[in-house]
């Protein structure tokens, strides 16, 4: 296998690998794989399902966009969720990096947009991941309870086709569009992603955590904005 630079298989300051609860999180969800293929699917839906999205909990604070912290969390938004698998990945041996675009959400809750202010998502985040000899992408941000609310596909990974957003839905409306690719990064770009947050969501800036609850809001309806 083509070695990959140290940068995607170490700890990083966010995507920390060696911390001992995501080395736990990591060897038990990818226990009884066949092989890094399998390893890698298995972590994928391990994040994307128990991991909970929650576009609420984004704080511009350092400490919350650990991977660790997403973990112990148990909720997370995308940035976060595919910090949590890269680390994950690199914990049981398979390289892992970061990939970031800027997306256009044709579904979010009339809450999240408001407190945006745009339905312009930057730096949304996914997962590139070394498997035999290629780069795949895997995006685990929404859960598959979410995906039944909002009646949006939920996104599946067989370790060798890239995992992104659909374009539509289920019902054939809007969902994703991708505007922007801001390549790729061995660790989180936390100052890069905060000063890009504070111009573009200005009322994110000091605001303290948002209280609300993502899919009860998409299962009473309030998902359909």
């Amino acid at each position: 296998m083509e070695r990959q630079p140290d940068a995607y298989r170490l700890p990083g300051r966010f995507v920390d690998s060696d911390h001992p609860d995501v080395i736990a999180f990591a060897r038990r969800a990818s226990a009884g794989a066949t092989g890094p293929v399998d390893a890698a699917i298995r972590l994928y839906y391990a994040v994307r399902d128990e991991i909970r999205y929650d576009p609420y909990g984004i704080r511009l604070d350092p400490a919350e966009f650990l991977a660790s912290r997403c973990l112990a969390r148990g909720r997370g938004f995308c940035i976060t969720k595919a910090a949590l698998l890269a680390a994950a990945a690199r914990a049981v041996g398979i390289p892992a990096r970061l990939g970031y675009a800027d997306v256009k959400n044709h579904l979010a809750t009339p809450k999240l947009l408001e407190l945006l202010g745009t339905d312009l998502f930057t730096y949304h985040g996914y997962t590139d991941i070394f498997l035999d000899g290629a780069w795949v992408k895997a995006t685990p941000a929404f859960n598959l309870s979410l995906c039944q609310k909002f009646r949006v596909l939920p996104l599946e990974f067989d370790g060798r086709t890239d995992s992104v957003f659909h374009p539509f839905d289920a019902d054939g409306r809007q969902h994703m569009q991708y505007v922007e690719d801001r390549g790729t990064r061995a660790d989180v770009p936390f100052d890069e992603i905060a000063a890009n947050f504070r111009e573009v969501y200005p009322r994110l800036h000091g605001q303290a955590e948002i209280a609300g609850d993502f899919e009860a809001e998409a299962a009473s309806g309030m998902g359909r904005a």
